[in-house]
């Protein structure tokens, strides 16, 4: 079955246009429009209520009389004009309509044209962006009020920081907010605040002006250094109806120096009466648990009776228990004591190193008695190779050549002549002697 495309939700004409009216503030939060008055109408609360238009569309708007003591002149009819202020819509008649919070009555000038200008580009880089805005803490541990020292500003804010939260210190940088380099020195001190790391809230402020008095909040230099603070960035230039592009770039804008002091600090009057209430609150619903349990604790007891006397029953059952084991216990240990002792006869009975001991002095016994037969019988070995030594040089040959005898051998195979029939004369012959030996050759036979 198809879904329908419509939301399955009923609201109301209410939530409807309250949803509706919360899209249109977020979006444009603030806005300039040039046109014309027309159908001009101040009822007795004194509000101007009008029509701004130009050629093919037109606006409600509605100027409060509380922002009208800033006007230059009175509006009327026909004046052409820009606006600036908050797209509203007005939930009764389901319209929406333009809340002006600044009228210009001479056209957009030079610097009102470079404004425009440089607030389009920013915008349309994201440097507006609700994504880009960063969460103000609670309660900061140090704030840097980047501002002059000698203006209001600086005492408005002091005077309300130190009634709302006086032990949080404020550390002022003073700069130039108008003229001639004072852009470099606000850029300068936020760069300062950044590096050294001084403070958790910046608040930028100064009194109000003529957008001359606050072009220094309307460079690029200076709406670029506030978006790349990493420290969250308060702006509180001028009064509620001027608005400036640091305000924009700003993380919170408060419309004055009073409020910013508001916006950076919690009371501590209204949060010490806050703590009471939640401790006093705490209390109560703690108490409120406590007698809930011990409601409870009693309806069990009337329901289960003395839990007591079960405790005394398990109490004594344990005891009786832990003498049975420990008769147990006892039997057994004494059983194994008496087998610890008889293995302990035996083995020293048996002891393997007694046996070891008498292994030992065999042993010693035996290798003395091997070392003494040892040396008998080499002593033995060495009287018969002397006796054999002598016997064998008694009937070396060469014992005889020594008492003047000679050996004579054939010089071709060496072999020992010992008859004179076994040579011819010419035969060559060696001639062993005892030292020496001599060459010769036969020249006569004597038989």
């Amino acid at each position: 079955m198809n879904k329908s495309p419509y939301s399955t939700r009923i609201q109301t004409v209410t939530d409807l246009t309250r949803s509706i009216r919360g899209l249109v503030e977020t979006r444009f939060p603030f806005v300039s429009v040039k046109g014309e008055i027309s159908n001009l109408k101040i009822p007795f609360s004194g509000h101007c209520y009008f029509v701004l238009k130009d050629k093919q569309a037109q606006l409600k708007a509605v100027m409060f009389k509380g922002q009208q003591r800033y006007l230059e002149e009175k509006p009327d009819n026909g004046m052409q004009v820009i606006c600036r202020g908050r797209i509203s819509v007005y939930e009764p008649r389901g319209e929406y309509q333009l809340i002006v919070d600044f009228m210009d009555f001479h056209g957009a000038g030079q610097l009102q044209l470079a404004f425009e200008k440089l607030k389009n580009k920013l915008a349309a880089e994201g440097l507006f962006a609700q994504e880009h805005k960063k969460q103000l803490p609670f309660l900061p541990a140090k704030i840097c009020l980047i501002t002059s020292p000698h203006g209001a500003a600086v005492h408005d804010f002091l005077k309300i920081a130190a009634v709302r939260f006086p032990s949080v210190p404020v550390e002022i940088f003073p700069v130039a907010v108008q003229g001639e380099g004072a852009a470099e020195e606000i850029v300068k001190a936020l760069e300062m605040v950044n590096d050294r790391h001084l403070a958790e809230v910046i608040v930028i402020c100064r009194g109000g002006g003529s957008i001359e008095d606050l072009w220094a909040f309307n460079k690029e230099k200076t709406a670029r250094a506030v978006f790349a603070s990493a420290i969250p960035v308060v702006s509180a230039i001028g009064h509620e109806i001027d608005f400036t592009i640091v305000d924009y770039v700003a993380d919170q804008r408060a419309p004055t120096p009073t409020a910013a002091a508001e916006v950076v600090l919690p009371d501590r009057l209204v949060l010490l009466n806050k703590l009471r209430t939640t401790r006093k609150r705490i209390i109560m619903a703690v108490n409120r648990l406590l007698d809930k349990q011990r409601r409870l604790v009693k309806m069990h007891f009337r329901l289960l009776g003395d839990p007591t006397l079960l405790l005394d029953h398990f109490r004594l059952k344990i005891d009786n228990n832990q003498m049975v084991m420990t008769r147990i216990m006892n039997l057994k240990l004494n059983s194994r004591q008496k087998l610890l002792t008889d293995l302990s006869v035996r083995l020293m009975a048996d002891n393997p190193a007694a046996h070891l001991h008498r292994q030992e002095q065999k042993i010693t016994k035996l290798s003395r008695k091997l070392k003494l037969a040892m040396l008998m019988q080499l002593q033995r070995r060495k009287e018969k190779l002397t006796r054999t030594a002598t016997l064998l040089g008694a009937v070396n040959p060469l014992s005889v050549l020594g008492r003047g005898y000679a050996l004579v051998r054939s010089a071709d195979d060496e072999k020992i002549i010992s008859d004179s029939k076994d040579v011819r004369k010419g035969d060559k012959i060696n001639i062993l002697l005892h030292k020496g030996k001599l060459g010769g050759e036969v020249t006569k036979i004597i038989n």
